[in-house]
């Protein structure tokens, strides 16, 4: 009795409403949305941020970094934006192509340090020494199209992925007290 060899697909996205969104991004490429998080500090350096109706995302330092190691740190958290946006890139890329994914699982390292102790007195360093150095994405992804065919895709998600494209080019920032 042959053995039959079943593989499921994850979960897809609409695709006729991914088409949808496309449309009325090229019909208009100045729209812009805004993302707004409210962040207040706990004590030590845990801080809960709120986002919308969801769960506070709440942040910790390791304890050499004097946090009590509760909860990621922000360098973390900033590689989980990196990779939830690039796994939901490949995942719209995947849809548009018509490809069904089976296993998408992305690995991320990112080269940090902090020798100026936040400017609190430690090494006297420029912006573009401090932050993340160097970052690393693996990606492990399977489904119905050649290599090649999901190679292009993650690429393609690569380039256009929002928060791969703020880490990668400088940013107009401001910061100021309220009132």
């Amino acid at each position: 009795m042959p053995t039959e060899t079943v593989k499921t697909y994850l979960r897809p996205i609409d695709r006729d409403g991914l088409l949808k969104f496309a449309a009325a991004g090229k019909a208009d490429p100045s729209r812009r949305g805004t993302n707004k998080v409210h962040t207040v500090m706990q004590g030590q350096f845990r801080s809960w941020s709120f986002v919308g109706i969801h769960n506070p995302v709440v942040v910790d330092e390791p304890l050499h970094l004097f946090g009590e190691n509760t909860v990621p740190a922000p360098g973390e958290i900033a590689l989980s934006a990196l990779g939830g946006c690039l796994g939901v890139g490949i995942t719209a890329v995947a849809t548009l192509r018509q490809v069904r994914l089976s296993k998408l699982e992305l690995f991320l390292e990112g080269d940090i340090g902090n020798p100026a102790a936040w400017g609190a007195g430690g090494a006297e360093m420029q912006p573009l020494q401090m932050g993340f150095q160097q970052i690393r994405v693996t990606v492990v992804i399977e489904g119905d199209a050649s290599r090649a065919e999901l190679e292009a895709i993650v690429k393609h998600a690569n380039y256009y992925s929002p928060v791969a494209n703020t880490m990668r080019n400088p940013v107009a920032f401001e910061i100021r007290l309220a009132g």
